[in-house]
């Protein structure tokens, strides 16, 4: 009975979400429209009301897990924030969830953000639309072999990723990235012969871009999310099996060192890659802490 009740609760939030998405897709997929006549401060203004629009998608998304399915959600850190700045979020990945927990953390305190997608997902059904809608990054990865097979593709991601930050120079913007590009997975993990224990191995790439490409962000937030009672898959989370979630806010500027040229520059590639292990080592073992003293995280609810 009670799984039965839990994969009804389930279905209902579910449809409650879908419900939601259509709500505010069809209005912000209208102004978007208004994006495409080439007017800076119009396009600015229309960017404002968007990102306005979906912090009100958000904000009913976060109802709905208040009273329909919710988590014991603690979170620690020095997070001092606001939505007049520009920042680049980084966090470790594990589900689907990560996303949901992030929007609802930061909703209304920063700019809201904006992930790196697969181009791939562009397709997905009303959300793709929206995505664009907001300005989300959309990057294309060319791997060695594409390359090497046609040479003109060398520096494309850059030039894409490029070109998609430039979109949010005149706006303040909080710029999403799971930097080890995937979730992390046991099999992935061992794949890499990772050095780290609950961690995959990061990819200073497509952030040392976005640095290059955007010297309006000058803050870092470092996010690291633990599920205490197991990682939860969406529709755990949607039927209220999320459990405890602990969450680290560690907020850091972001110096001239971090800023060069990843592509060409050697000894600024080994320098950035070295801080972002650096970074990734500090994560490593707070989830090792977490993961043997589970209580240890004290915050605010």
């Amino acid at each position: 009975m009670t799984l039965l009740l839990s994969r009804i609760r389930g279905s209902l939030v579910f449809t409650g979400y879908i419900i939601n998405t259509f709500f505010w897709a069809t209005p912000l997929l209208l102004i978007s429209l208004l994006k495409l006549i080439p007017a800076t401060s119009l396009q600015a203004h229309c960017s404002n009301v968007l990102n306005f629009l979906a912090s009100c998608w958000i904000s009913c998304n976060g109802w709905m897990e208040r009273n329909l399915h919710p988590i014991q959600l603690t979170v620690t850190g020095n997070a001092k924030l606001s939505k007049d700045n520009w920042y680049m979020v980084i966090a470790n990945h594990q589900s689907w969830v990560d996303i949901l927990i992030l929007q609802g953390i930061f909703n209304r305190k920063i700019p809201f953000l904006k992930f790196f997608l697969k181009r791939e997902l562009i397709y997905v059904p009303v959300l793709g639309l929206v995505w664009w809608a907001l300005d989300f990054p959309f990057m294309r990865r060319y791997s060695p072999a594409e390359i090497k097979k046609n040479p003109i593709l060398k520096g494309k991601d850059i030039e894409i990723t490029r070109k998609a930050c430039s979109k949010f120079k005149h706006t303040p913007v909080s710029v999403m990235n799971f930097v080890e590009g995937t979730r992390f997975k046991a099999v992935k993990h061992a794949k890499q012969s990772s050095p780290f224990n609950y961690l995959l191995r990061p990819k200073a790439g497509g952030m040392s871009f976005a640095l290059a490409a955007m010297d309006e962000i000058n803050t870092l937030v470092d996010v690291t999310i633990h599920y205490a009672d197991g990682v939860p898959s969406f529709f755990d989370y949607l039927s209220g099996k999320g459990g405890k979630v602990n969450v680290d806010i560690q907020v850091r500027p972001i110096t001239a060192a971090m800023r060069g040229d990843y592509q060409h520059d050697r000894d600024y590639k080994q320098q950035f890659q070295q801080e972002l292990n650096t970074l990734w080592h500090s994560k490593d073992q707070l989830l090792c802490q977490l993961h043997t003293e589970p209580n240890r995280m004290r915050g605010e609810d």
